[in-house]
């Protein structure tokens, strides 16, 4: 990875623990003044996103550490792993949330100061909305698993904070408190499905998981528009944090002498490497015709 992307991707998670902790302290006063279930949702949610982030921040950092010795690959798992410890930090804030909504269902209380609650949901959005773009942008250039985890959770608090909003203003509006701690319990249930999808992007990376079948179908033209290649077989991709890795064999005329071989190999992998920045291609020549005595994948 480019010494540019290294710097976007530390950016983006310094980015969201520096927005996570600004409406942590904003929310706790808000939610101490109003008393709101939704508050306190947002607020859970809050302080559950400086928790990840802050793993985050560890993980990439570790995962744009060069590969040593001992890590001949690099350290790019690193990525997925927090985006397991991020799934749990997040279903464990639903959970404490869905309690809380339940002892407000069983004793409802009346939510106070609701016109505070809504500004500081609106500048919550606000913060969220540009904290998000960032982080699209780093996606964009870096594919990075772990800001991609992290985005994840920041755009379903946009939703979150809006929902609140609303909670609040039909409480105050229609004079029904219980209204409060059942959108706090629905809040809940969105975070789990959140957690899930983050967990199930991350065991996708920690599995090895091919790529998707448009990037492999993408790979096999490339290899197959050079005039020298007849075949490609044993495609093999898989993700690792910010790293691609990409092997195959292709496929030759049987008599063409080595270094010509080594050359069309050469403007394979250029291809590949340029619609697929920063992957290692590792890519291995057959002559044509001749089976191999070993399985191999299509």
């Amino acid at each position: 990875m480019d010494g540019d992307a290294a710097r976007l991707m530390r950016r983006a998670t310094y980015a969201s623990v520096a927005a996570a902790s600004a409406l942590i302290v904003v929310k706790t006063v808000v939610w101490l003044m109003t008393g709101s279930v939704s508050v306190l949702s947002s607020l859970l949610d809050s302080l559950l996103d400086a928790a990840a982030s802050i793993v985050n921040l560890l993980a990439v950092r570790q995962a744009l550490t060069p590969a040593d010795r001992e890590h001949r690959f690099g350290h790019g798992k690193a990525e997925p792993l927090a985006g397991l410890a991020q799934s749990a930090f997040i279903a464990g804030s639903a959970l404490l949330l869905m309690i809380e909504a339940l002892k407000r269902l069983i004793h409802p209380q009346p939510v106070e100061h609701t016109q505070l609650g809504v500004a500081v949901m609106a500048v919550s959005i606000a913060v969220t909305l540009a904290l998000v773009a960032y982080q699209r942008h780093v996606i964009r250039r870096t594919n990075s698993t772990a800001i991609r985890a992290d985005q994840l959770h920041y755009s379903s608090d946009v939703l979150v904070n809006g929902g609140v909003i609303v909670a609040l203003l039909a409480a105050q509006w229609l004079d029904a408190p219980v209204l409060d701690p059942v959108f706090g319990a629905a809040v809940g249930i969105y975070i789990v499905y959140g957690a899930w999808r983050i967990a199930r992007l991350s065991l996708d990376m920690l599995m090895d998981r091919e790529l998707p079948d448009e990037d492999r179908r993408r790979i096999r033209d490339i290899c197959l528009k050079h005039p020298q290649v007849r075949k490609v077989h044993d495609l093999r991709t898989r993700v690792s944090g910010p790293s691609t890795f990409i092997q195959m064999h292709i496929e030759l005329d049987g008599g063409m002498s080595l270094i010509n071989a080594h050359a069309v190999s050469d403007a394979v992998e250029d291809k590949i490497r340029a619609a697929f920045p920063g992957a290692e291609v590792i890519i291995h020549q057959d002559p044509a015709g001749i089976a191999e005595n070993r399985p191999h994948f299509a």
